[in-house]
């Protein structure tokens, strides 16, 4: 019956923008329909994605296709389950979102096109996650690819979306190549393409060829360093609620791609969990060092998804390490740690990026130093926004931290007397991407939200509208109950991460009873109370105390101007300086000369290391080769027969 009704709301999913497409006279009901079944598709899959988790069904649908490709299976495992929750959550919140966002009757030309384009993404990333038939997965993942590049070049008008919706294309299809390829791999080694059990085959033949596709291709989509090129311009330059979907629940495939497969070998080689936590440190460290270096607030939210993914990676690798060497605590940890993250993630980035549109919509710019003051023109949104940040940050007692948590535990209970504890040495990785994330998002919401506006759009910001706020709203306090209580969400992680385990799961859950998770509910529960209580003492003194108004201090200028404030540029000079190799930012300091220095420029651009230092120099050296073979190509018959004729002569010479 869940696996009936999850099939059900894909199909709701998948149509709920049909209707907008041919009430184009009537602006809003198109859109309204569209989110209206959204959030009831959501309810409906979210509710049997819950009981499949605590209550397993093993059953499955055979699909008649009358395609040469073996028996269309289609099937709701745990793991599954686990990432249907982002995708039917983050889809409804999206959808409502929109309504203030994208309204119809502002955007009639692209509105019907975005709602319809929406639907048929959160339906493939059901279908994807549903399929158990190789070529099924291709055409979800097609689907999936295809309408989330329509959706980011929503404002295809410009030159910066066209670039990056090309530079996506590009990317997503060589991964796609890499899992053609690996698909085959596997038909040729099972005889199907129909989804082997989780460890059943043997880590021999073309097992290793399996896996580094499988990383290949799922890695690009999932945004792993160095495969991570098209997601910083591409979350972007897209709307804020699609950014919502694809940073949120996009990055998440590739993940659960990379599960699927690393997964299914009995006794893999002790390298691949090396190398997954190795891309993994490398993946987070240098995404939030990316991300701290963004003057655009929607690019310094995608480049936090690539530390958030290096993240998930890590804990799947440590995951890995501890089956490999018998240690059931941090396997289980790591794996549980790596899954809950998946689910946080999916609740604080959102929520930023919804809060990111929210700014946009009242400043017109992504520009963070021409923000400011906007926590006293959007208090509702600053506050939102401030648990996101909080969030993602992994500062208790919200949910980022209980991820982190529980992969610390791991590395922690491997320290102990392991032979080899060489997991221990990623706790001060782990700490350091979290101390490098404070100071970002410090500098991104002090910037944005404190001081005095620094630009007259700033000055007449506005708040969001309800249609806005209601989504915001409801992933802040998911962030904090799950932070609070984590018992729960432990409890619907567990399942798919003792289903990857070779070994029986422990009865009753072995992590939500651990006394470290009870203690730790216990201490973020009070220090909520002990925040909330602070929170209203200062009320009421404020309150009671007599009411004055004064300019704030000038700093001793005559003629303070809010451009003697700090920049974010200024906020993480210091930080992008020690990590200058890997950001290279493109900078022109200030020439200053003489006893009264004139008028100087300042500038700092930071820069897609790979893309713009290594992928596009490559691209211009081959477009000047293939330019050279297309003046041979000019259609003179008598010139090809010399070509011809040549060609023998030295192939002749050589024989000889």
């Amino acid at each position: 019956m869940a696996i009936a009704l999850i099939g059900c709301a894909t199909a709701l999913l998948a149509l709920s923008g049909i209707p907008g497409l041919f009430l184009r006279h009537r602006p809003g009901w198109g859109q309204n329909f569209a989110a209206a079944a959204t959030v009831v598709a959501a309810l409906a899959g979210l509710s049997s994605a819950v009981s499949l988790l605590l209550f397993p069904d093993p059953s499955s649908w055979l699909l008649d296709w009358n395609l040469p490709f073996g028996d269309c299976e289609v099937a709701v495992d745990a793991l599954s389950a686990l990432f249907l929750i982002p995708v039917f959550l983050v889809s409804a919140c999206a959808a409502v979102y929109a309504i203030g966002y994208h309204p119809a009757r502002e955007h009639r030309d692209t509105e019907p096109g975005m709602t319809f384009f929406t639907g048929i993404l959160a339906a493939a990333m059901v279908l994807l996650l549903m399929a158990r038939n190789g070529v099924l997965f291709i055409m979800a993942w097609e689907a999936m690819a295809l309408s989330a590049w329509f959706l980011l070049t929503t404002d295809r008008g410009k030159p910066e979306v066209q670039r990056a919706g090309t530079v996506y294309l590009f990317a997503t299809h060589i991964g796609t190549m890499a899992l053609f390829v690996l698909f085959a791999v596997l038909r040729t080694e099972t005889g199907t393409f129909g989804f082997p059990g989780i460890r059943a085959l043997a880590s021999t033949g073309p097992a290793t060829a399996i896996f580094l596709l499988a990383l290949f291709g799922f890695g690009a989509k999932a945004g792993l360093m160095p495969l991570h090129t098209w997601l910083p311009a591409a979350h972007a330059n897209a709307p804020s609620h699609v950014s919502a979907l694809l940073s949120g629940v996009m990055l998440k495939m590739g993940i659960y791609g990379i599960v699927r497969v690393a997964f299914l070998f009995q006794a893999p080689p002790a390298w691949w969990d090396i190398l997954l936590v190795v891309m993994g440190a490398m993946t987070a460290v240098l995404g939030i060092a990316f991300a701290t270096s963004q003057r655009d607030l929607k690019r310094m939210l995608a480049c936090s998804s690539i530390e958030n993914i290096g993240i998930i990676t890590l804990g799947l690798g440590l995951g890995m390490a501890g089956i490999r060497r018998g240690n059931t605590t941090l396997a289980l940890l790591g794996v549980a740690g790596a899954f809950l993250h998946v689910l946080n993630h999916s609740l604080f980035k959102p929520l930023l990026f919804l809060g990111s549109g929210a700014l946009i919509h009242a400043t017109g710019t992504r520009e963070i130093d021409r923000m400011g003051g906007l926590a006293k023109r959007m208090p509702t949104t600053a506050l939102l926004f401030l648990v996101g940040s909080a969030a993602i940050c992994g500062l208790p007692p919200l949910n980022g931290f209980v991820g982190e948590f529980l992969i610390y535990l791991g590395i922690f209970s491997d320290a102990r007397g392991a032979a080899a504890p060489w997991p221990a040495l990623l706790a001060p990785v782990l700490a350091l991407v979290g101390g490098i994330a404070a100071i970002g998002f410090v500098k991104l919401y002090g910037i944005a939200f404190l001081g005095n506006p620094r630009s007259p759009e700033a000055a007449t910001g506005h708040e969001a509208g309800k249609a806005m706020l209601l989504p915001m709203a409801l992933l802040a306090i998911l962030c904090c109950v799950v932070g609070v209580v984590p018992q729960p969400i432990i409890r619907l992680v567990e399942p798919a991460a003792s289903s990857l385990m070779p070994w029986p799961p422990a009865p009753g859950g072995a992590i939500a009873t651990l006394p470290s998770i009870g203690w730790l509910s216990v201490a973020s529960g009070g220090l909520l109370a002990l925040a909330a209580l602070i929170a209203l003492l200062f009320r009421r003194r404020l309150a009671a105390a007599p009411s004055a108004v004064a300019p704030t201090w000038g700093c001793g200028y005559l003629a303070p101007s809010p451009r003697v404030q700090y920049t974010g540029t200024s906020f993480s000079e210091l930080l992008v300086n020690l990590f200058e190799g890997a950001v290279r930012p493109d900078r022109t300091p200030p020439i200053l000369s003489g006893l009264a220095a004139g008028a100087s420029r300042f500038r700092f651009a930071p820069t897609e290391t790979i893309l713009d230092r290594l992928l596009f120099p490559a691209f211009s050296v081959a477009a000047g080769v293939f330019a050279f073979i297309h003046r041979l190509q000019h259609g003179q018959m008598h010139i090809y027969m010399l070509y011809i004729f040549v060609t023998l002569f030295l192939l002749m010479i050589w024989a000889h």
